[in-house]
């Protein structure tokens, strides 16, 4: 296993005893797509952060390519070349005079030789959608909030990370500046065999993209399964407020009114065709 947690509790303010994660218990192998979802305060961001060891639990494990990173000593530093994190509202930590160097600031880091640092930013640039011999140059801060969150992303995949962790990643970009994002991480999933685990209140991206949904809720992991297992729960969900996909949401009121559709469809043009099939089905002759 890449990751795994065991019995992982954390508590944010000891003195009020509140339990930001409650007896976590998970395993993540390698190139999994993960969908990670549940109300804010649910413990989706906590615990994310205990994977590259950003904070620690207050009990329990957290094991990372077999090394137990909440001991003493351990080298956090290799496992968050390992583990890339991008914050919601990456943008907000650009810093650096030129996309460049914001970029390289990873990489240099690594103490990586100068040549093989300006093919990782050149790739990471490239893999985001950026022309590099255009934008190398530029200031961060003259560009729009969707090139900017491109920057961001940028600086973590030149670090060459084995896991992706994407923390609301979708959040103000316009209809476009999504779909782009959602090309991007179907191509480091399945063409670099990236591990990605999404945190994403948009059902639709997690269903259309994940292989699992992980549903936190009030710190404890509920539901644990494919897109169409999750989602067929749709009472469980509905219990903690939660949304389905909003063609899983169609199909399924078409099939509590009678109409024997599928509901394990994820896509508008499969949905579409379920419906005129089924809908043809029941045309009298």
């Amino acid at each position: 296993m890449l990751i795994e947690v065991k019995n992982a509790s954390h508590i944010y303010r000891q003195e009020q005893g509140y339990k930001a994660l409650d007896n976590i218990n998970l395993t993540i192998s390698d190139h999994e797509f993960i969908g990670l979802v549940g109300h804010t305060g649910s413990g989706k961001s906590t615990l994310v952060q205990l994977f590259n060891g950003l904070i620690k639990p207050t009990e329990g494990q957290v094991i990372v390519d077999g090394i137990d990173i909440t001991k003493d000593k351990v080298n956090l530093k290799e496992i968050r070349q390992k583990i890339g994190l991008v914050f919601q509202y990456p943008e907000h930590q650009l810093f650096e005079e030129t996309i460049f160097n914001d970029v390289a600031f990873g990489p240099r880091n690594l103490a990586l030789s100068e040549e093989e640092i300006y093919e990782r930013v050149k790739e990471a640039l490239d893999l985001v959608g950026l022309d590099f011999e255009y934008f190398k140059n530029r200031s961060p801060f003259n560009l729009s909030g969707g090139q900017q969150r491109k920057v961001a992303i940028a600086g973590v995949l030149a670090m060459k990370p084995e896991v992706l962790i994407l923390d609301e990643p979708s959040a103000g970009l316009d209809p476009r500046g999504r779909e782009q994002l959602i090309e991007l991480l179907d191509y480091l999933h399945h063409q670099q065999g990236v591990t990605i685990i999404l945190i994403s209140h948009r059902m639709e991206e997690v269903a259309r993209l994940s292989t699992r949904v992980l549903v936190m809720n009030q710190g404890r992991l509920v539901l644990d399964g494919p897109p169409e297992e999750v989602f067929s729960q749709v009472e469980r969900l509905r219990e903690i407020d939660l949304d389905l996909p909003e063609i899983t949401e169609i199909l399924w009121r078409l099939k509590e009114k009678g109409i024997n559709v599928r509901t394990n469809i994820f896509t508008i043009p499969e949905a579409v065709n379920e419906i005129a099939t089924e809908l043809r089905r029941l045309k009298p002759c």
